[in-house]
């Protein structure tokens, strides 16, 4: 019997062409999941910008209503606005609340800044109400 001889085959012979560049899911990845968390963090910074620009106008909504009421003492709003901040567990970074009364209106702005997770984003929020106040007329 006549010794055969083997012919040597190419590692890639009769694999499909897209099988053939090896490595190159790596490089693919190495492009792509950064975009990914990127976008995942953005998603996330807009949620929290949301959240916070929400609590901003929350407290200066309970701000008004305490400040307004009838009878109110001075100061009022600034502590109810700052006993929500408190019960919110610190939403909003730095808050300052901004309480005037003219003894017609009542205007209260609300300002601070949110965590940033994604860089060059500012997480500055300010929210402002105004409404009257409430005066017994006969």
């Amino acid at each position: 019997m006549p010794a055969t001889r083997v012919r040597p085959q190419s590692y890639l012979a009769g694999r499909p062409w897209w099988r053939q560049d090896r490595g190159s899911t790596a490089l693919d990845m190495s492009m792509v999941v950064p975009l990914a968390f990127l976008l995942l963090f953005t998603l996330i910074q807009g949620g929290l910008w949301f959240h916070g620009r929400s609590v901003a106008h929350h407290a200066a909504q309970e701000a008004v209503d305490a400040q307004r009421a009838y009878n109110a003492a001075p100061g009022a709003g600034k502590a109810a606005a700052a006993a929500f901040l408190a019960r919110m567990g610190g939403s909003l970074n730095g808050a300052s609340v901004q309480v005037r009364d003219d003894g017609e209106t009542v205007s209260v702005s609300v300002e601070g800044s949110v965590i940033n997770l994604v860089p060059g984003w500012s997480g500055h929020v300010h929210q402002s109400v105004k409404a009257p106040v409430e005066k017994f007329r006969p």
